[in-house]
């Protein structure tokens, strides 16, 4: 990717400065890491919503900062629910040959043989965090789960590995098919007593003298 992200040091950090920003299609944030000295800045929003369409949520991206150029990637971000928009975001300046952590999404990938059986897909972990030079953290980890049958579970040892180590108990259950659920029937406990019915429908029964 050769797009700079460019930013700009925050000097007002009154709750009206950056409502300002927003209204101007800004975003407040923060770049801190790697020998950096944790400056606030602002970053045009647009251009931040573009680069992370083209490096995605772990890729790692330039950020002119002041004339220098800092390789960053997203660490952490804040947004509206209501609008659906990011209001801030940390920055973490990184040494391409240094490892850092970062979170990675979990996607389950096929029909398992067990869901057609009936069975129930329960996926038990969404994310694991991984350590990796910045270059090899996955944007994320598909795991194939098509031959899954009933009764079976998929570990943190069953997932493909690359040049990366999952920060993860190794028998922790990502996904597993559960048995088919059973309806139980409803039983009162009360027992239905036999015989003729003292008044049958459409006539009466005379009591003998």
């Amino acid at each position: 990717m050769n797009t700079v992200l460019r930013a700009v040091e925050r000097t007002e950090f009154r709750n009206s400065a950056l409502t300002k920003l927003r209204i101007e299609g800004n975003i407040p944030a923060v770049v801190y890491g790697n020998k950096l000295e944790s400056k606030p800045i602002y970053i045009n929003g647009a251009d931040f919503i573009k680069t992370m369409r083209e490096v995605g949520r772990n890729g790692v991206f330039p950020l002119d900062l002041n004339g220098q150029k800092v390789n960053v990637i997203l660490s952490d971000y804040q947004a509206d629910a209501i609008k659906n928009e990011i209001i801030h975001a940390d920055l973490l300046a990184v040494d391409m040959k240094k490892e850092i952590q970062a979170d990675v999404r979990i996607a389950l990938v096929g029909e398992a043989v067990g869901v057609k059986d009936g069975g129930v897909l329960q996926q038990s972990l969404h994310e694991v965090s991984v350590t990796a030079t910045p270059s090899n953290i996955p944007q994320v980890i598909e795991v194939d789960i098509s031959g899954l049958e009933v009764g079976e579970t998929i570990t943190v040892a069953d997932l493909n590995a690359g040049n990366f180590v999952i920060d993860h108990d190794s028998e922790q259950t990502v996904a597993s098919i559960l048995p088919p659920k059973v309806e139980e029937e409803i039983d009162s406990g009360e027992e239905q007593e036999g015989g003729v019915p003292t008044q049958e429908e459409g006539r009466e029964t005379e009591a003998e003298e």
